[in-house]
């Protein structure tokens, strides 16, 4: 029917017919397909489906096998705006993987194998909000200029990783970032990393599941939160002096005493030779009166 109410031609409900059958073959093999949507779930794919439609707005690939993302299939879904792969085996071949995809707004790489994340991984996503690679056990790097073009980011969650690190201007610089997970990592708060707590305290940005942020490693600092582990890092590295402190100093004191005395030194060798000098000039005054 027609939103007139009269029915609509033979010819239209053909052409709409044959429109829905031609979504249908063009939907992936052990994939279902929606208007714009193709969901291939849990189908312990092994690789990336071929055949994607490629008006594609929205690819759930999350539960397969899937170890690689071909950048070239990919750069075919320009159009493409949400990108789940959750739950797969993606590893380290992902720089430069989605520099097709300028448009992507939403990525879920949760659960898989990265190994690291450097400028050329997520460079190319200039319109990325939401980025997920949380409960990737063998992340254990991220360069600090890792988002530099990501200014749009606004949710990111590298929770259950392996980073022990994280470089206060590599989240600092997202004007946008409101949204953190760092939870259950194996922090290493040493004096270092006492600018990214600065920041933490100092940010407007959310950091749920707060209670699990806690240091791994030294053993001194072990299970403390965020909170209490700034204050005593602002007290063990910026009121304390270590080691290597005092041995600056004592050369600092060294060198300060050493130049004093070979001043002292020149001093009183310049006095002496003065004082000849003008001891020699008045024996000479005198000889000369008395001729």
């Amino acid at each position: 029917m027609s939103p007139s109410g009269r029915p609509r031609p033979l010819s239209f409900m053909f052409l709409l017919g044959m429109g829905m059958a031609s979504e249908r073959i063009n939907c992936p093999s052990r994939c279902s397909c929606q208007y714009l949507e193709v969901n291939c779930t849990g189908q312990q794919l092994q690789e990336f489906p071929a055949a994607i439609p490629l008006d594609t707005r929205q690819l759930i690939l999350a539960a397969n096998n899937i170890s690689y993302l071909p950048a070239v299939e990919l750069s075919f879904l320009a159009d493409l705006v949400y990108l789940d792969c959750r739950k797969n085996l993606l590893g380290d071949e992902l720089d430069f993987t989605f520099i097709g995809v300028a448009k992507l707004v939403y990525l879920d790489l949760s659960f898989n194998n990265l190994a690291q994340v450097t400028f050329g991984t997520f460079s190319h996503l200039l319109s990325l909000v939401v980025l997920k690679i949380s409960d990737n056990p063998n992340l254990v790097a991220i360069e600090k200029d890792a988002f530099t073009n990501n200014t749009w980011l606004r949710h990111l969650d590298v929770s259950r990783t392996g980073l022990t690190f994280l470089d206060a201007s590599t989240v600092r610089d997202l004007p946008n970032l409101r949204f953190l997970g760092l939870s259950d990592n194996l922090w290493h708060c040493n004096c270092s990393f006492l600018d990214f707590l600065t920041w933490m305290t100092e940010s407007n940005v959310h950091f749920p599941d707060a209670d699990n942020i806690t240091c791994y490693t030294p053993e001194g600092l072990r299970a403390l939160k965020m909170p209490a582990v700034e204050a005593q890092l602002h007290f063990n590295c910026l009121t304390q002096l270590h080691k290597q402190d005092y041995i600056f100093l004592c050369l600092i004191g060294l060198c300060i005493f050493s130049a004093g005395t070979v001043a002292a030194w020149l001093a009183g060798v310049c006095a002496v030779i003065y004082k000849v000098h003008t001891s020699k000039g008045e024996e000479e005054e005198e000889e000369e009166e008395d001729t």
